[in-house]
């Protein structure tokens, strides 16, 4: 029996991806097994997918500032790396799968040095530390943008990333039986990731008044964030977090506006939403977001409107001429060629399978 080890965690954009492929190597009668850390958000996504093993390791967050655990975290890293060449020594796979994250580091590591081949994915157009320690270890690695691809190498393969199936299976009727809208007027939403995103949240608000006219709002604006004094406007309906309900609103949505991590960007790109995208500032990042949002603009699947320049009126405007081209959005999304990266990185991974010792 094959066997397949995936990694990836610190935050749910480090793990989503890894549950679009997992169905596929269950299904094809492969032994899953993940490698995680024991109080990450990895394993409480990951555990309760039945049919994969999840393995506990310790591991160090990689930070870029001063903190006084930087002084601890290398050791629990490399406590990691010697757990995790454990387990490959004793598992034993055909090939390891990285989302990247603080955890990948030791268990890339771990694979190198019992001949595992391991795949990477990288998310945004530049490259997360983690992936950048571990692609000289790497056999390849699958890109979200085709930049990325182009800047790291011949290992570099332009994938698109990985997306849930059911993201496709919405159905509009019951997005907006779901949002308690009528169908009348077109549905916006927004999306700031799981935690929300506190400048457009407020941003948006502001505009209500000018929105309202045009749309019906969807407002998923993260645990805690719900504004109570707004909960009777009709035709704005706000939400801390959308789960199983998600494809179905997506399918009643016919403009975006949301921050610009990858994943969010592709499901945009997948499922051909023009968005209006708002990234983190420099001094709220790494410059990622930034890169990735410039990337869709020049292809014209979006519009950017940077945070440093946004108003209620500015993200008004912006969100209303969205709208009049929303058309030229679409058409420029209906020509990229890969929309859902999840069978080429399965491709990649399994070919890389083929490689082991």
């Amino acid at each position: 029996m094959k066997k397949i080890v995936f990694t990836g965690g610190g935050t749910a954009g480090h793990v989503t991806p890894n549950l679009a492929i997992i169905p596929h190597f269950l299904k094809s009668g492969w032994d899953v097994h993940y490698i995680g850390t024991a109080q990450g958000i990895e394993r409480e996504l990951i555990e309760p997918v039945k049919g994969v093993t999840y393995h506990a390791i310790h591991s160090g967050k990689l930070r870029r500032y001063m903190d006084i655990k930087n002084l601890t975290d290398p050791f629990r890293v490399v406590r990691g790396a010697f757990e995790a060449a454990g387990l490959m020594r004793r598992l034993k796979p055909n090939v390891l799968f990285s989302k990247g994250g603080f955890v990948s580091v030791p268990v890339v590591y771990g694979a190198w040095l019992h001949r595992v081949p391991a795949v990477l994915h990288e998310s945004d157009m530049t490259p997360g530390l983690a992936n950048r320690i571990t692609a000289p270890l790497a056999r390849a690695i699958c890109t979200t943008f085709p930049e990325a691809a182009d800047a790291m190498g011949p290992k570099a393969v332009y994938t698109g990333t990985p997306l849930r199936p059911e993201l496709f299976a919405g159905d509009r009727a019951r997005g907006l039986t779901f949002l308690r809208f009528d169908g009348r007027k077109p549905v916006l939403t927004m999306m700031g990731g799981s935690s929300g995103a506190a400048s457009v949240n407020a941003a948006l608000r502001g505009a209500l008044t000018r929105l309202l006219p045009h749309f019906d709002i969807a407002h998923i604006c993260g645990k805690g964030n719900v504004d109570s004094s707004l909960s009777e406007m009709a035709g704005y309906r706000q939400l801390e977090y959308v789960s199983e309900a998600l494809p179905d609103l997506f399918a009643a949505t016919e403009l975006m506006l949301s921050r610009a991590g990858a994943n969010a960007l592709s499901e945009i790109l997948a499922l051909r939403k023009p968005a209006l995208l708002v990234p983190y500032p420099l001094d709220a990042s790494r410059g990622d977001q930034i890169l990735n949002a410039a990337s869709f603009e020049k292809r014209g699947f979006s519009r950017v409107l940077p945070q440093e320049e946004m108003t209620a009126e500015s993200l008004a405007v912006k969100l209303l001429a969205l709208w009049e081209h929303r058309a030229e959005c679409r058409k420029a999304m209906e020509r990229e060629p890969l929309h859902d990266g999840t069978a080429k990185v399965i491709e990649v991974i399994e070919t890389a399978a083929k490689t082991s010792a």
